[in-house]
């Protein structure tokens, strides 16, 4: 199973944390529902083109969270997860992502007025499914 995960290298966030970040965000989405299984470490390290050292930290990272669970001889599963950590999972991406784009703007000095009319420019278009 390839799961849909895009890396930048030019991120200053750590490639472990985008790959955690990735499948909590598929978990919480429901993309990957509980019981699916996972890519091993060493396969999803090949798929990603990272060393296996940082996939194992992710899947780890993971593990602590409860957001998978890896059987002895069987692989790694996406664990239960509550509804409400999945919540907070979402708002938590959403809300950096549109921190990061704020931020963005206010550095190019752009208005309160501009950031919504850019806002909604954007909603439109992918509503309407516009690329």
């Amino acid at each position: 199973m390839e799961l849909p995960i895009r890396l930048s290298k030019e991120s200053r966030v750590p490639i472990y944390h985008q790959i955690e970040g990735q499948i909590k965000a598929l978990i919480a989405s429901g993309v990957l529902p509980a019981g699916s299984p996972l890519p091993s470490i060493r396969s999803l390290s090949k798929d990603l083109e990272v060393s296996v050292i940082t996939t194992r930290r992710a899947y780890q990272d993971l593990e602590y969270k409860g957001f998978i669970t890896t059987i002895q001889g069987k692989g790694t599963f996406v664990a239960e997860v509550a509804e409400s950590e999945k919540a907070d999972v979402k708002h938590s991406s959403v809300y950096q992502a549109l921190e990061n784009g704020i931020r963005t703007a206010m550095s190019y000095d752009c208005t309160l007025e501009e950031i919504e009319e850019i806002f909604h420019k954007v909603v439109e278009k992918i509503k309407n499914g516009e690329e």
